[in-house]
């Protein structure tokens, strides 16, 4: 039975997950309404705002934990959770082009129970969108025109190119019969997305105990690490929660 303490903390993230969406979404859609036709169309359906046939639809965006952090890593150095917007969508961008060239290269059909971008409008639009989403990211963070911006710009692109490097390696990986786990958690640590792993045999190997078990080890070295930064208390427990949710109670 769940205790009062991890009610709380269910309530916390729930909380913190929509402060971010409430606040990214609308400058998100801002963002992609500055694309072309019809990528505009084409983005809009990936992130669930419309259907396959262009009409209004509530579709599953995501648990929005990127644009959460970054809202939190906005209150962490002393600033107020809306500096923070142009950071969270930017991630967001980023995040997405991503899934569109993963979708497209891994062959996957489905994403949040709905038809993958290039099943519905084909490859070519699957690239070209996520080719405008990583500029729209950029363009985002340069347009605010300030030494930090153009700071955040640098770390994105660097982060960016790391997320490519491990999906690089995803790949390669496919071809060999032998990776080890050093390799693998540097692909996972590149990666943004979920382990491609599969259903009966990991769970015979032990492979899920030893992922979680390890899950449970970066987690414990994350909030020790967090203890060495001056932040308020409340933001530092608000990252803990999150923390909580992504490793230790996510199902």
């Amino acid at each position: 039975m769940p205790t009062a303490d991890a009610d709380r903390d269910t309530t916390d993230v729930a909380a913190l997950l929509e402060r971010g969406r409430t606040l990214a979404t609308p400058v998100l859609k801002a963002a992609i309404e500055r694309l072309a036709p019809p990528m505009d169309t084409v983005a809009a359906y990936h992130f669930g705002w419309i259907d396959a046939a262009g009409h209004p639809a509530e579709g599953d965006g995501g648990k929005a934990v990127r644009p959460a952090l970054a809202l939190l890593s906005a209150e962490a150095a002393g600033a107020a959770p809306e500096a923070g917007v142009p950071g969270a969508v930017a991630v967001e961008l980023v995040h997405n082009f991503s899934l569109l060239h993963d979708d497209l290269m891994d062959g996957d059909e489905q994403r949040r129970h709905r038809d993958t971008v290039w099943k519905v409008h084909g490859p070519a639009q699957a690239i070209l969108v996520g080719d405008a989403l990583f500029a729209l990211a950029n363009e985002i963070l340069l347009e605010l025109g300030t030494l930090e911006a153009g700071r955040a710009a640098r770390r994105l692109t660097t982060a960016s190119r790391a997320l490519i490097d491990g999906q690089a390696q995803d790949i390669s990986y496919e071809h060999r019969e032998r990776v080890s786990v050093e390799e693998c958690l540097e692909m996972e640590g590149n990666k943004t997305g979920a382990l491609l792993a599969r259903a009966a045999l990991i769970e015979e190997a032990g492979g899920r105990a030893w992922t979680e078990a390890e899950a449970r080890r970066q987690h414990t070295v994350a909030i020790e690490a967090l203890s060495g930064v001056g932040m308020p208390d409340h933001v530092r427990e608000q990252l803990t929660a999150l923390a909580d949710f992504v490793v230790v109670r996510k199902r």
